[in-house]
């Protein structure tokens, strides 16, 4: 048994729920399963778990609804397994609230691959002065970053690109939420403008900057940042 609490499904498939339920406990992990949103709210207060799956479509209500109302209070990572998969749908999960958004039929190593992200203690940085992820290191406090023990040349807006990711490591983090944060509401559209920047970046911190391991592409979405 893993070092984690609870991990709390919320999705009416029977199907689905068996098949996470068999993954999830291979894998060392507890699990609470819930069948409609307004269950799923209740177990959320009641287990506080450590992280919660969640179905956009639900009986009851919408998951996006659930998510915002989650999001009123519950501060650890929400992952959506959902069948909707436009564009729109997803940011719109994402700028609600949600960490991750993986689209049904999903393979179940990926699945626990962005689960262990998610769940990473390094995610958690209000206290932490230094990340570290294989041989980038990211020193907080003295705003230095050090790739094999060598101080990397970073600009201040590439130190802030690259900081705001690695706190939100797992995380998909939007094109538009990215530019609001960094550059400010003049600049939500500039998606071209934040490529040049994320371009930049990887040749200063990845091994092969074409075949990128720690600034991931979500097509369409934005970035996550990941080892």
């Amino acid at each position: 048994m893993n070092e984690y609490g609870p991990i709390l499904v919320i999705d009416d498939e029977k199907q689905i729920r068996r098949l996470l339920e068999i993954t999830l406990t291979a894998s060392g992990y507890k699990i609470i399963l819930s069948v409609n949103g307004r269950d799923g709210l209740v177990d959320a207060v009641t287990h506080n778990p450590s992280l919660i799956l969640l179905d956009l479509g639900l009986p009851d209500t919408d998951g996006q609804e659930i998510l915002k109302k989650l999001r009123e209070w519950y501060q650890k990572p929400v992952i959506i397994l959902s069948v909707r998969d436009s564009e729109e749908e997803i940011i719109r999960a994402l700028d609600n609230g949600a960490n991750d958004y993986i689209t049904k039929p999903f393979r179940t190593g990926e699945l626990l691959a962005r689960i262990r992200a998610a769940l990473r203690p390094g995610n958690d940085t209000a206290d932490i002065t230094e990340l570290t992820f294989g041989s980038l290191t990211i020193d907080m406090a003295s705003h230095v970053v050090r790739k094999n023990n060598e101080i990397l040349k970073l600009t201040a807006t590439e130190y802030s690109l690259l900081l705001m990711l690695a706190r939100n490591s797992g995380r998909v983090l939007t094109h538009q939420y990215i530019l609001k944060e960094i550059w400010g509401y003049g600049y939500i559209e500039q998606t071209q403008y934040l490529r040049v920047f994320v371009a930049q970046l990887r040749k200063k911190i990845e091994d092969n900057p074409s075949k990128p391991k720690l600034l991931i592409t979500e097509s369409g979405i934005g970035y996550r940042f990941g080892e």
